[in-house]
């Protein structure tokens, strides 16, 4: 990277990479997999849905360009402003928000004609939230009441608004925040309690649920989970296209444009790109780079967490890259079938709006810390320089 370029592109430079390589596989999977989608409602022109998937991937950078420039320290303050509007957003989406398969998951802006998805908010603002009362509570990190009981109460608020239209989200959001907090020391003992406090009411939850309801959304969680188990149906047949998509790409592909199984997944520029990618790509040149993208954006944060002389900082790039990498193995997982269907996207890779947009935004913050910590590093070794030559001159 030029110095020229470099002076406006700071941070972590192999993130920066990640975020290319993501977009540029974007790009081209969205174009292919929507051929069917542009025929069946755009008349045959292909291009619209590669034109406006390319606009909002751009918006996207930008908005990851915006964000890495603002220092991180903005972000500790911003943390708690974003929690208490998150709150009633969340409450004010299940009440009237706008409904898809028995789920109100968006809220649409009046006049606007745009909808966001609140829960992709909530995600970031609950991660910064927990990372923020980490860095608060390090002195007192083992305390039961000074420590656990702050940090888990808005976790569980947040995660139990966003559970009744869309379960896979509050299940991800509530394990990121569990690992988070046993990055920052919480007690082991208190975190595996809680942890069986909520399987066992979940489980109570659920079975009191299916007994009763057999429509709506548990009648939904109901039903994947049993395709999961017996593939039948629609889950059953979007599973088995995929399995059909991974199969046929092998370990080469069959080429760039040449899917079949695009023209029978449901949603294959969505809940199964990762399946039309490997069908195109192979898994050598699709399935395991993007796999490799992840994990090397997670070992960059763990690169980033052990340069951070500060807590909040750290605690931060590690919980936003959990947040991204968890949702990225879930769709993947759900594409090879380890997972039932959950309508989760693929992070800067499936077509998407409000959550493409969101994940800029985790992911501008990551690189502010990324080029935060470097710049106090720099600073330290001209203070030790500056230093050494004083001692010298005298």
């Amino acid at each position: 990277m030029s110095e020229g370029i470099r002076k406006y592109f700071q941070g972590d430079r192999v993130i920066w990479a990640v975020v290319i390589v993501l977009s540029i596989f974007s790009l081209l999977a969205v174009y292919s997999s929507t051929g069917t989608l542009a025929y069946r409602k755009m008349g045959g022109n292909t291009l619209y849905f590669l034109i406006r998937h390319g606009l909002i991937l751009g918006i996207g950078i930008l908005i990851i360009f915006v964000t890495h420039m603002i220092p991180y320290k903005y972000y500790f303050r911003l943390s708690q402003l974003f929690l208490y509007l998150v709150v009633p957003l969340l409450f004010l989406t299940l009440l009237i928000g706008t409904s898809l398969n028995q789920a109100a998951r968006w809220l649409t802006l009046p006049g606007l004609g745009i909808t966001i998805q609140t829960s992709d908010f909530a995600k970031l603002a609950l991660i910064m939230y927990t990372a923020r009362m980490l860095s608060l509570k390090q002195d007192r990190i083992k305390s039961y009441r000074e420590a656990f009981i702050p940090l888990i109460i808005p976790i569980v608020l947040v995660c139990m608004l966003i559970l009744p239209a869309n379960l896979s989200t509050s299940l991800i959001l509530f394990a990121t925040c569990m690992v988070l907090m046993f990055i920052g020391r919480v007690r082991i003992r208190h975190l595996l309690a809680f942890a069986g406090i909520g399987v066992l009411a979940i489980g109570l939850f659920i079975t009191a649920t299916m007994l009763l309801d057999k429509e709506g959304r548990v009648g939904t969680w109901r039903h994947r989970v049993e395709q999961f188990i017996q593939p039948d149906g629609e889950e059953g047949y979007q599973v088995e296209q995929a399995k059909i998509a991974i199969a046929t790409g092998g370990l080469f592909g069959v080429k760039p444009g040449k899917s079949v199984q695009r023209n029978f997944l449901p949603h294959p520029y969505s809940d199964f790109i990762y399946a039309i990618i490997i069908e195109e790509y192979g898994l050598i040149f699709g399935g395991i780079p993007i796999m490799l993208a992840y994990l090397i954006l997670l070992f960059r944060a763990g690169v980033i967490v052990r340069k951070a002389n500060r807590t909040f900082p750290a605690f931060l790039a590690i919980g936003l890259t959990l947040s991204i990498v968890i949702q990225a193995v879930v769709n993947m997982g759900v594409a090879v079938n380890l997972f039932p269907v959950t309508g989760q996207n693929l992070p800067m890779v499936s077509m998407g709006g409000s959550s493409l947009l969101f994940t800029g935004v985790s992911l501008g913050i990551i690189l502010s810390v990324s080029r935060g910590v470097e710049k106090e590093l720099e600073e330290m070794e001209n203070i030790e320089d500056s230093t050494e030559s004083d001692g010298q001159e005298a």
